[in-house]
């Protein structure tokens, strides 16, 4: 059987890339970006969240997160209850920085889902999260 939606969830992914490369800041990259919008739309969040909404090699994220810290845009801090965990925010660079992601995402995503049924997207977005499942079961 011949691939039927990886091929576009690729390019579909690609193009966001793209997008996102056209912000008026080019320092922040995909990965960084998409971060970024997660805290600004959950909140602080533990490393195992931001790594549950991603789904990144832990290594990967510590990357991604050293350098929003190095650039200053998050804070990296333990958490009060348990300082075995850490808790990353924006800071306030960060919050401005991720309402320009925020912001330039949005547009983008209202401009792609104009001449689509909300019935569309709804069952869109149910085949998006099998991919989500692990094992696919």
């Amino acid at each position: 059987m011949a691939l039927r939606l990886i091929p576009h969830i690729h390019r579909a992914t690609h193009r966001i890339g793209m997008h996102i490369a056209g912000l008026d800041d080019p320092s922040v990259n995909q990965a960084e970006a998409h971060v970024l919008a997660h805290l600004a739309s959950a909140g602080e969040s533990t490393i195992g969240q931001v790594h549950r909404a991603f789904g990144h090699k832990r290594s990967t994220l510590t990357s991604i997160l050293d350098r929003l810290e190095e650039r200053r845009l998050i804070a990296r801090t333990s958490d009060e209850r348990d300082r075995r965990t850490f808790v990353v925010s924006l800071t306030k660079s960060g919050r401005a920085a991720a309402r320009r992601v925020t912001h330039h995402l949005e547009a983008f995503e209202r401009r792609a889902l104009q001449a689509a049924a909300p019935a569309d997207v709804r069952a869109f977005l149910r085949v998006l999260e099998r991919f989500e499942v692990e094992d696919g079961e």
